[in-house]
Order: C-alpha cells, then sequence, then structure tokens
C-alpha cells in the first residue's frame, strides 16, 4: 500500500493526486478501494493494456454509471458493427469538412462572448468564458437552440455528477435522475422534429441514419445526443483553463507559444498529458487478470488512473514537468489512436471529439493570446482544481491590459 489506510477518495488525495501518482504506481499499482469496491491503475502500460484489450476488459460498467442518466446505451457500451455505424456518424460530424465549418462558428461564438470580458482586463476564464462557449459549441454541432445553454447546462451538471462520482448518495442519485429525465423530455420532441424535417445539424444525421436497414429509435438518438454533450462540454472548460494556467506557470513558454503559434498544439497536447481533464476511466474485468502480482478478480470494477498515467517515468522523461518541447510528447499524433499520453483514453473507445476538442481550444486559444498582454492571475486570487472523476480548475481570475475590442477582434464573416 502506497501508506497506511491510503485512499483515493480522501479529501488528501482530491487535493492534490498528482502528489501520489508516484507512490502509487511504485507501491500499489494495483490499488483496492473498500468504500468503492473498485480497483485502481496507476501504471502506463497496465492502463494502456486494460483499455486495448476490449474481451477482458468490458464497458459493460456503464450500464450503471452512464445508461440510467444518458437515458440509453452511449457509444463506449457499443461493440462490433452498431460501434462502427453509430461512432461513423458521430465522427463525420467532428471531422472534415464539418469541422472546417464548425471552426468557423466556434470562433465567432468566442468572439461575442470575449467581447466584453476583454475590454474589462479582468476574466474568470473558466467560469465568465470557458463553461458558457463550451455548452454553445456543442449545441451548434447538434442543432440547438444556444439560447437555451443555461436550461442545458444545469440539466448536464446532473448527468455529470451522475457519471463521475465514485460514490453516491441516494438523495444525490435522485436529483441526477430528475435532471436527466427533464433534459429526455427537452430533447425527444426534438428528435421527432428532426426526423421530419432534417438539416444540416449532428442530430438530424443521426436521426436519418439507419443501422442494418432500421433507423434509431428517439431514445437511442436522445442516448448519443446527451452523449456528445457531456462529452464535448466536461473536457473541453476545463482544458482551456488548464493550458492558460500551466503557460501563465511558465513565461518562457508562453513567450515561445506568442513567437510561434504553431507551437500551440504541443502546448495543448502537453496540458493533456500533465493534467488530463478526464482523471478516471471505468472498466469491467470480464476475467480474474493478474497485474504486478496482484489478482483482479472477474467482475470487479477496475479504473484507470489516466492522471498517473500519464506521468509515468516509463514513458516520459521528467514526467512532472510541464514541457511542451518535450521529445517524446509526439505532439502531431497527441490528438490521434496514436497518442503516447492518454488523456483520450486509447483502442476502440478512443475519444470521439478529440479533433474537434483540439479544434475548440486551439481557435480560442490562438484568439486570446495575442490579445492578452500582460497576463497574469489576479492578485490575492486563489486557485484551486477540483474533481476526482474529471479534473480541473474551479475558477481562473487572470488580470490583463484591457483591450479596445472593436479594433482587435477579428470580424465573424
Amino acid at each position: 500500500m502506497a501508506e497506511p489506510r491510503f485512499s483515493i477518495l480522501s479529501e488528501e488525495f482530491a487535493a492534490a493526486p498528482e502528489r501520489y501518482f508516484g507512490r502509487l504506481r511504485e507501491h500499489a499499482p494495483v490499488h483496492h478501494e473498500p468504500a468503492a469496491d473498485a480497483w485502481f491503475l496507476s501504471r502506463h502500460r497496465d492502463v494502456r493494456r486494460v483499455l486495448t484489450d476490449h474481451e477482458a476488459f468490458s464497458t459493460e460498467t456503464l450500464q450503471v454509471r452512464a445508461e440510467p442518466v444518458m437515458r440509453g446505451p452511449v457509444l463506449a457500451q457499443m461493440t462490433g458493427a452498431e460501434h462502427t455505424a453509430k461512432r461513423r456518424i458521430v465522427v463525420r460530424a467532428f471531422t472534415g469538412p464539418a469541422l472546417q465549418e464548425q471552426v468557423r462558428t466556434l470562433r465567432a461564438n468566442a468572439v461575442e462572448l470575449l467581447a466584453p470580458l476583454l475590454a474589462r482586463g479582468r476574466m474568470d476564464l473558466v467560469n465568465e468564458f470557458g463553461k458558457p462557449f463550451a455548452v454553445r459549441a456543442a449545441l451548434d454541432v447538434l442543432g440547438l437552440d444556444r439560447e437555451d445553454w443555461r436550461w442545458i447546462a444545469g440539466r448536464l451538471a446532473g448527468v455529470g455528477e451522475f457519471v463521475t462520482a465514485v460514490t453516491l448518495t441516494e438523495d444525490r442519485r435522485r436529483v441526477c435522475l430528475e435532471l436527466a429525465g427533464e433534459l429526455e423530455a427537452h430533447l425527444a420532441p426534438i428528435v421527432e422534429q428532426r426526423r421530419r424535417h432534417p438539416g444540416a445539424d449532428l442530430i438530424s444525421a443521426l436521426c436519418t441514419a439507419e443501422f442494418d436497414g432500421v433507423a434509431m429509435s428517439i431514445r437511442e438518438v436522445v442516448a448519443l445526443i446527451i452523449n456528445v454533450l457531456v462529452a464535448a462540454v466536461e473536457p473541453a472548460d476545463k482544458t482551456l483553463g488548464l493550458l492558460l494556467k500551466h503557460l501563465i506557470d511558465h513565461p518562457a513558454q508562453l513567450a515561445d507559444v506568442r513567437r510561434d503559434p504553431s507551437l500551440l498544439p504541443a502546448a495543448i497536447a502537453e496540458t493533456l498529458r500533465f493534467t488530463p481533464p478526464v482523471q478516471l476511466v471505468p472498466r469491467q474485468a470480464e476475467r480474474d487478470t493478474e497485474f504486478a502480482g496482484t489478482v483482479v478478480p472477474a467482475g470487479a470494477t477496475v479504473f484507470c488512473l489516466i492522471g498517473a498515467a500519464n506521468r509515468d517515468p516509463e514513458v516520459f522523461t521528467d514526467p512532472d514537468r510541464f514541457d511542451l518541447h518535450r521529445p517524446d510528447l509526439g505532439a502531431a499524433r497527441s490528438f490521434t489512436a496514436a497518442a503516447q499520453h492518454l488523456a483520450f483514453g486509447t483502442g476502440l473507445h478512443q475519444c470521439v471529439g478529440a479533433a474537434f476538442a483540439r479544434a475548440e481550444i486551439e481557435t480560442v486559444a490562438a484568439l486570446l493570446l495575442p490579445l492578452l498582454e500582460d497576463v497574469r492571475l489576479t492578485p490575492g486570487s486563489t486557485y484551486r482544481e477540483t474533481g476526482l472523476y474529471t479534473r480541473g480548475p474551479a475558477a481562473l481570475s487572470l488580470d490583463f491590459t484591457p483591450v479596445r475590442t472593436s479594433a482587435t477582434l477579428p470580424y465573424h464573416h
């Protein structure tokens, strides 16, 4: 064990997980957590093995962890031809020509939200910009009314809490299920309407697609919409906040990116490696499996500790240092299934939105960095990261030289 009665569910771990990663990898690479009756794996090779061996480690656990609030099966639960077909529909909306169109929309969205904040010379990048931006961006892709973003964000928070809680009280469980029910009730009539009058959005694509000659049911489409919303919104605002925080903490690297914007993908990739927004990925062991001399029993829930795996010295040199120039990062492949870091997962169920997430963060950062002159953390503000399953800054208050936006922000054509 890492130490007597050490718990991943403790407040000490929640305050600074990275302090414990090394001890876990070395002394308890297969850590059992009695309160959650789950096993936590922290070494890169073990995590990669779990995420790529789909026969020994299934996504069966998501039936309990995700399906009740997603209102149906999610992509990660599917296998074979069904998974391939449905994943392809979603991926198409997040890549190629569709992505180019979305980048224009993302930029317009960012400009609109940023203008009043830039003029002030101070903003909370996470709560005043990142969260509304991420929700609105996801709504645009789906073809949902962005005026509803606050209402939808409130319901999504309940869905997210249900999926990401390692332990959940009965009260919270009930509230989360109610919020998910409200979201389903809101989306179902929209799906019916799009089926009759499809447009160029992702919901229309899901409504009109056929699998084995049969269209998806309304419930199946709603489940995929909620799946996309949670996947697109949860990590995006966290990654943006973490990227800015790391660059401000490393002024030389911030100067490098300002001087050479082509380094931005490497800065984002290193942010994902150093502080992945999704810290835990669950699987279910389908048979007894041995890791580091410990047998994980069949039927057990296994959590992959992505943050710990991404700082494994067997894979990354000096892993506890943020360095966008690191030669072992492989920035060019960091947003593909060949990535060394595991922030998007890996294998069959690698994140479908990886290309979109990259475009989203890159678009905003490329817009922001040249404008935020003399950027610094607001004096006296406290910086705190929260979350066990998904993790990011609770807030990020920045001060900078106020910007006369009309003169500097690009017009949207």
